[in-house]
């Protein structure tokens, strides 16, 4: 099972941050080109689109996703790109979920990639 099709299981405060040993396999499984993990406490990701009606296009689809799972990543749309920076807020952290949600928003992006 890809890491896009593992459920959204929300976290209780008794749950720690992911450690980088503990999240460094879930990072393996998401773009390398759009995910990056900031001082161990969020992922920020970079997504670039032909134009801005793609781009906007995908921050609504993201946003739809965020709502049906109830985890809300911060966005960031401009021209022909979205920004997207995510933790856990409940365990100020990451968490197994966050990685759920960017492999979702990958999997969303597929449709969108510009062209070379």
């Amino acid at each position: 099972m890809s890491l896009a099709d593992e459920p959204c299981e929300a976290c209780t405060s008794d749950d720690d941050p992911l450690t980088p040993e503990e999240y460094e396999p879930y990072l393996a499984d998401v773009r390398s080109d759009v995910w990056e993990v900031v001082d161990d406490h969020h992922l920020d990701g970079h997504y670039e689109f032909d134009d801005f009606r793609d781009a906007l296009e995908f921050t609504y689809e993201v946003g739809e996703l965020a709502e049906e799972e109830w985890h809300h990543p911060d966005l960031a749309l401009s021209w022909g790109e979205v920004e997207v920076t995510m933790w856990t807020h409940k365990i100020d952290g990451l968490h197994k979920t966050d990685f759920v949600m960017a492999a979702r928003m990958d999997r969303i992006y597929e449709g969108y990639e510009p062209e070379d």
